[in-house]
C-alpha cells in the first residue's frame, strides 16, 4: 500500500512525455540553463520552430538570482530570466529570430497568462506545444499553460537539475520537501483557479 501511494504520487508530479512534432515549445523562467538546452536540442532536430522562454524574475527574490548550474558556460550578466535563457538558447543553436520574448512573468501562472499574450500578438496557432520544465515543476507548470491553452496538445519534456526525480526523490529530505512543497502549491492554487470560475 505504502509503495503505491508513492507511486500515484510519483505518476502525479512527474509528468513526462515523448516529444512529438510541434507549435512552439515554452520554457517557464528559471536560473537554470537545462530546460533551454533541452529546447534547443529539440529545435535543433526540427520538433518546433518557435521558441517562447518566458520570465523576470522570481516575485519571491524581486531580481534576477543567477544562474543556478553551468556558471562556466553561461557567465554573462542577466538581468531577466528571459535574457539569460535566450542566451542559452542562442549558444546551443537557435537562431535570435526564432525566439519570441515574454520578460514580465514573476511566477508560474505568469509565465503562462503572458505567453498566451505573446502567441495571440503573433497570431500564432498552438495547436500542439512542447513545455520544458523542471521534473519537478512539472504538473504545476503543465497546469497552467494548460488553463491558458485548454484546446492545445501539449508534451511535457522536463529536465532533472536538481538531483530530485520520479526514482529518487523519496530518499533524501530535499526531494520529498520539494515534492511535497509541489503538491501543497498545487493544491492551494488550484483552489484559487476553482474559486474564480
Amino acid at each position: 500500500m505504502y509503495e503505491e501511494f508513492l507511486k500515484q504520487i510519483e505518476d502525479f508530479i512527474f509528468v513526462e512525455d515523448l516529444p512529438e512534432k510541434a507549435d512552439i515549445i515554452f520554457v517557464p523562467g528559471n536560473g537554470y540553463p537545462q530546460m533551454a538546452e533541452k529546447a534547443a536540442e529539440l529545435y535543433r532536430k526540427g520538433l518546433a520552430q518557435k521558441i517562447l522562454p518566458s520570465g523576470r524574475y522570481s516575485i519571491t527574490v524581486g531580481k534576477f538570482a543567477g544562474v543556478l548550474d553551468k556558471k562556466e558556460c553561461y557567465g554573462g550578466t542577466y538581468g531577466t530570466e528571459w535574457e539569460f535563457l535566450r542566451d542559452v538558447l542562442m549558444r546551443n543553436g537557435v537562431p535570435e529570430e526564432m525566439i519570441l520574448k515574454e520578460d514580465q512573468a514573476t511566477f508560474t501562472y505568469e509565465n503562462a497568462i503572458y505567453s498566451r499574450q505573446v502567441t495571440d500578438r503573433e497570431h500564432l496557432n498552438i495547436q500542439k506545444a512542447i513545455l520544458c520544465c523542471k521534473t519537478c515543476h512539472a504538473r504545476r507548470a503543465l497546469m497552467y499553460y494548460k488553463m491558458l491553452y485548454p484546446d492545445t496538445k501539449f508534451f511535457v519534456v522536463p529536465c532533472c537539475v536538481d538531483s530530485i526525480d520520479k526514482s529518487t526523490w523519496s530518499e533524501t529530505n530535499e526531494g520529498i520537501d520539494e515534492v511535497m512543497g509541489e503538491i501543497t502549491r498545487i493544491i492551494k492554487q488550484f483552489s484559487l483557479m476553482l474559486k474564480k470560475n
